[in-house]
This record gives C-alpha cells, sequence and structure tokens, in this order.
C-alpha cells in the first residue's frame, strides 16, 4: 500500500483553492489540498510502526503558522502555490522525516515546499493556467496544528490513516 506524509491547511478562503484546482488539477476529487512532506512510499511498516517514527520525528515541532501566496510554474507541467510563511519548518520536518526514516525513498531530488494546484499536460496549457492565477493577489492563512498520514486507495483516492497533533508535544 502506497502513503504519503502531508499537511492538510485548513484555510478560511480555501475555496479559492478548490476552484483552481478543480480547474487545473486531475486530483482535486480525489484528496484535499495539501503539501507533502514525504513522498508516496511502499513499505511494510505497520501503521503503529509508521506512527511512532513521526511521533519521535515531530518531537520538537509545535503549532506553526503558514502563509500561501503567488504562484509558480515548473519546467514539468505543475501549477504551485507558493509558501510565503513557514516554509523553513516545512522543509526542517521534510528533512527530518528523510534523513532518519525514509532515506530509502528519497530520490535526491531538491524539495521545495508547495502546494500542487494543477497538473497540465503541456507548456501551452501550463501557460495558460499560470495567466489566469498569476495576478490573485490573495493570501491564505493558518496555524498548521496536525500531520497527516495518508493511504492511497486504489482508485488513488486519500484515505487518512492518522493525524498526529503538534500541539500534543510537550
Amino acid at each position: 500500500m502506497l502513503r504519503t506524509i502531508m499537511i492538510f491547511p485548513q484555510f478560511k478562503n480555501i475555496e479559492i483553492i478548490n476552484e483552481i484546482r478543480n480547474r487545473y488539477d486531475p486530483l482535486a476529487k480525489l484528496v484535499r489540498p495539501h503539501i507533502t512532506l514525504v513522498f508516496p512510499f511502499e513499505n511494510e511498516m505497520s501503521n503503529e510502526e509508521l506512527e511512532e517514527k513521526l511521533v519521535s520525528s515531530l518531537k520538537d515541532v509545535k503549532p506553526f503558522e503558514l502563509v500561501l501566496h503567488g504562484f509558480s510554474k515548473t519546467d514539468d507541467n505543475y501549477l504551485f502555490l507558493d509558501i510565503e510563511k513557514g516554509k523553513d519548518i516545512i522543509e526542517g520536518i521534510h528533512d527530518e522525516l528523510y534523513a532518519n526514516h525514509f532515506k530509502d525513498y528519497d530520490l535526491g531530488l531538491p524539495y521545495i515546499p508547495h502546494m500542487t494546484v494543477g497538473k497540465l499536460n503541456n507548456d501551452q496549457e501550463l501557460s495558460n493556467a499560470y495567466e489566469y492565477v498569476k495576478n490573485i493577489d490573495v493570501s491564505f492563512q493558518t496555524i498548521v496544528n496536525k500531520i497527516s498520514v495518508e493511504m492511497i486507495g486504489e482508485h488513488d483516492e486519500s484515505i487518512i490513516v492518522f493525524d498526529r497533533r503538534l500541539d500534543d508535544n510537550n
């Protein structure tokens, strides 16, 4: 079973993100808006073992402010909502998880914290999507207080296995 570790931010104005994702992200109906910390992996680790590893990795992480604002595009036709505040904490969590528990799944690619809002088929579609979003001058603010482990179902649907609350860390 494929699992991933993610943040599912709760924004008051999330309908704006949902509208963009419904237009440009083929996964919009399968998984809520999210920031991936550990990309899909498959192993025999039980959910209990995974939770123990997550608890140990997050022991020093407290709830933190997250602000997303502005859009960017990638060479492989993804449209991102960029992280303006909280990026360093997210990078730290990602690095901690890969360094200590998920080394075998690290593809060695640079990690750029973001929220994917589109996956387009070609450069022209990406350019059109970027033209649509580039002038949306809205900030998305929240406090991140939990990290989730998701299982990817047989139809690519998101099934939350468990959440680790950051305010449980003493």
